[in-house]
């Protein structure tokens, strides 16, 4: 058996079992470890690769990048219970009330504001469609309008900061979550931007299916409704400021962020008087139930990467996507076809810890800024929360609509908002400077590197090439053997040695 024919085998496993429905944690570990034993056996692999596996655990334990994961994720738990979203959405929807499609408005701006202070986007789902879906409908809204509005703006929580996704592509790619999320900023903005404008061409062209509100459910007026919305928009600023402007300002790191706007949602809970002991634990089970599954993912992913590594895996990897017609932009386009389609039946942690690792080192070799390929990936994989008929936006909005809502007029209501997201992907393709401008300096590239080690080689005498370049003629049976300085080198990169 061939070194080079265990790459796509190993791969197609991983697919396999996942569609099958075994956990992906378990998947990723059980195809590394069955196929390390696979290239051992048939003498493909050298057996000290699998000693580098306690030091990648390590490596997971001591990433204080992940702790930002639990603090966001309590500080969103929270903040669903501590009624911000409806005292929110009850105001802003006064607010907007006398405009047709004023209460869509209320629901854009509303989930921009909580996914900029949740950072959850089942919090956010649940919350606008337990309140506003119900007046939506009372007042003579579409079916397909009201929920497609409410699910859309739930997933800006997956793209504007402080997103949980965009911490794993921040790990996952080895940049900083800082910047991320400053490049995440203007085209989470610019979604927000244009789901109103895809209400207001509703509002043109079936003014029925989006009226105004009447007069008399327009409660609060003039300086009443004024000193409202003051109130009512204070705690959720201060929250922003506190984790995002502390971050932007360089105050404070995510994780520090993370843990000051934990604090905030506890205090923000009590002058609510919504905070119990019940509320707490509830909190605290969430979050040590999705911090293990991600801290278990990641146990996975390494076992699978190190065998991958070990059967050549990136190198397939690379040479599958380096030989694209069109370069960056061709690699960038097929990959997020691929993501797109993958999205159907994986889901974002999955995508995010099988398949990034993979692509970011192609996307370093052509040169790609890696902040905005991280914020293409992101806006893309915002779409598995939104297809049909898997979408788990989708699920979370069915499980508190109304039982006269068909799950049907869920899906239809969806399909334009994947098509604005499809779109906001190919303008971030096209114009990179929807990321990149927002950053404080640019990222840095390999470029020069490349640069460097290209002129270093071309200075090299051809005897002192080194040993691990094979030689032109190697026979196939030369070239299938495990390559004792290639492993060697392997090991130093796992092991840190």
């Amino acid at each position: 058996m061939s070194l080079d024919m265990l790459a796509p085998i190993m791969f197609c496993s991983l697919i396999g079992f996942l569609l099958i429905g075994y956990p992906v944690a378990f998947a990723l570990g059980a195809v590394g470890l069955l196929f390390s034993w696979i290239g051992i056996h048939f003498e493909l692999l050298r057996p000290e690769l699998l000693q580098a596996l306690p030091n990648q655990v390590y490596d997971i334990m001591r990433n204080d990048t992940l702790l930002a994961i639990p603090f966001f994720t309590f500080m969103g738990l929270i903040l669903e219970r501590s009624g911000m979203a409806e005292d929110m959405l009850d105001t802003i929807g006064q607010l907007f009330g006398s405009v047709r499609g004023g209460l869509a408005y209320a629901v854009i701006f509303v989930g921009a504001l909580l996914a900029a202070t949740t950072g959850v986007v089942a919090a956010s789902v649940i919350s606008m469609g337990l309140i506003s879906l119900p007046i939506m409908l009372r007042y003579g809204y579409d079916t397909r309008i009201a929920t497609g509005v409410i699910a859309a703006s739930g997933t800006l929580a997956q793209i504007i900061p402080p997103s949980l996704v965009l911490i794993v592509l921040a790990d996952q790619l080895g940049t900083s979550v800082g910047d991320m999320y400053a490049g995440a900023m203007a085209p989470g903005l610019l979604l927000c931007l244009f789901y109103a404008l895809f209400i207001f061409m509703v509002t043109l062209f079936k003014p029925q299916w989006a009226p105004a509100l009447p007069p008399e459910a327009r409660t609060l007026r003039g300086l009443q409704l004024a000193k409202r919305v003051v109130l009512v928009m204070i705690p959720p600023l201060l929250l922003i400021f506190l984790v995002l402007g502390t971050i932007f300002l360089g105050i404070a790191t995510p994780t520090e962020g993370g843990a000051m706007g934990a604090v905030g949602a506890i205090i923000l809970a009590l002058m609510n008087k919504r905070l119990d002991m019940k509320l707490l634990q509830q909190a605290m089970d969430s979050t040590v139930k999705l911090s293990t599954f991600v801290v278990f993912i990641l146990i996975g992913a390494r076992v699978f990467r190190i065998a991958f590594l070990g059967v050549n895996g990136d190198q397939w990897v690379e040479h599958l996507l380096t030989g694209l017609p069109g370069g960056a932009t061709g690699f960038l386009i097929v990959v997020n076809i691929m993501v797109f389609f993958l999205a159907f039946f994986l889901d974002f942690f999955e995508i995010a810890f099988i398949l990034v690792p993979l692509l970011a080192p192609v996307a370093q070799s052509l040169d790609i800024n890696l902040i905005w390929f991280g914020v293409i990936l992101g806006v893309n994989m915002q779409t598995s929360f939104m297809h049909p008929p898997f979408g788990f936006a989708l699920f979370y909005l069915r499980s508190v609509a109304p039982k006269e809502v068909k799950s049907t007029q869920i899906y239809w209501g969806a399909v334009p908002y994947v098509l604005i997201q499809m779109v906001m992907v190919g303008l971030l393709i096209a114009f990179p400077k929807l990321v990149t401008g927002s950053l404080h300096e640019e990222v840095k590239t390999n470029a020069e590197d490349a640069a460097a080690i290209m002129q270093q080689m071309d200075n090299t005498p051809s005897a002192e090439l080194p040993a691990d370049i094979p030689a032109a003629d190697a026979s196939a049976s030369e070239a299938s053997a495990p390559d004792s300085s290639q492993s060697d080198d392997l090991l130093k990169e796992l092991t840190g040695k």
